[in-house]
């Protein structure tokens, strides 16, 4: 049986997503189907771990109005969580669907002031709770040292628990070398991660082969919009393409990927396995709106949709 997943949230926010006819400079634009969701990376992995069955625990900053809003949103949702109060104000992030071109405007503020004693007291909760694996997912907000994930890592490192990290910047490139078990870098924060372009398939490949095989993690799934995603292993390379399904919006598709992925590696499923799950689950959730969580029975269409894998 699959152990608990529990998820750590230092920048969570309440997403705010609606659509538009027309998106225009000066003037007033009139929204409709606004939806209100729990949101920021951990969050929305918990809130698809949820849906797909599994075991899981949110561990969450949470501050001001909208961190009661949050709290509210997750408790509709049924996902179990643990909050640390802080002073500042959890953010609120809004994304616009505009109807006439199809584009999508995100707008994500950096998030509050937190302050040493406050996310200290996560990572001591973070501690307390147990769970083989650890989902530390998201930006930093002001005040919490770019090494925090380090820290995070030798906790897990102390505990004997898997580590799955998804970041970008200088706390991911702080956190290579510490035993993480997977990271999930888009092709730009991957490349900005090795410190070079990766133009051509077999530079994004040899890069991430090197990378894990040099221990900077055990897994890496580097994913590549509408190209897919590939997964580097110390065996080697398992590209997959893209799924052809309707897209109504693509945030949290990276989270849900990350979720059903971790989800069937804690079911002890192999690395490819998991990965084609995971390609799966992000798929399943560019079909639906705003953050909206993608539905199992999608989920389990579309992997049954990405059939036999090749052999490692």
């Amino acid at each position: 049986m699959a152990s608990r997943i529990v998820t750590l949230t230092l920048n969570p926010s309440v997403d705010i997503s609606a659509e538009a006819d027309m998106i225009r400079a000066v003037r007033k634009t009139r929204t409709r189907n606004e939806r209100f969701d729990a949101g920021g990376g951990g969050v929305n992995v918990s809130r698809v771990l949820h849906e797909l069955g599994a075991e899981t625990l949110a561990v969450i900053l949470s501050g001001g109005l909208a961190g009661a809003l949050l709290e509210q949103l997750l408790e509709a949702d049924g996902v179990p969580r643990r909050s640390i109060p802080i002073a500042g104000n959890t953010r609120m992030c809004h994304t616009v669907n505009d109807l006439s071109t199809r584009n999508e405007f995100r707008f994500v503020p950096e998030g509050p002031e937190v302050s040493e004693a406050e996310w200290r007291a996560a990572l001591s909760v973070l501690e307390a709770e147990p769970g083989d694996w650890i989902i530390a997912s998201g930006s930093l907000p002001p005040g919490i040292p770019d090494d925090v994930y380090v820290r995070v890592a030798e906790l897990a490192a102390r505990q004997g628990r898997h580590l799955v990290l998804d970041t970008s910047g200088p706390p991911l490139k702080a956190a290579l070398g510490h035993g993480l078990a997977l990271i999930k870098p888009s092709r730009g924060e991957f490349e900005a991660t090795v410190g070079r372009p990766l133009g051509t398939p077999r530079a994004l490949n040899e890069a991430a082969l090197a990378l894990v095989r040099e221990g900077g993690a055990a897994l890496c799934a580097v994913s590549l919009g509408h190209e897919g995603a590939l997964l580097a292993e110390p065996a080697g390379i398992l590209r997959l393409r893209a799924l052809d399904v309707p897209v109504l919006g693509a945030v949290g598709a990276g989270d849900s990927f990350l979720a059903a992925m971790v989800w069937k590696l804690a079911q002890g499923e192999s690395p490819r396995e998991a990965f084609a799950w995971g390609m799966a689950c992000g798929a399943a959730a560019v079909m639906r709106p705003g953050t909206a969580k993608p539905r199992h029975e999608d989920v389990e269409a579309l992997r049954r949709q990405i059939g036999e894998l090749p052999p490692a």
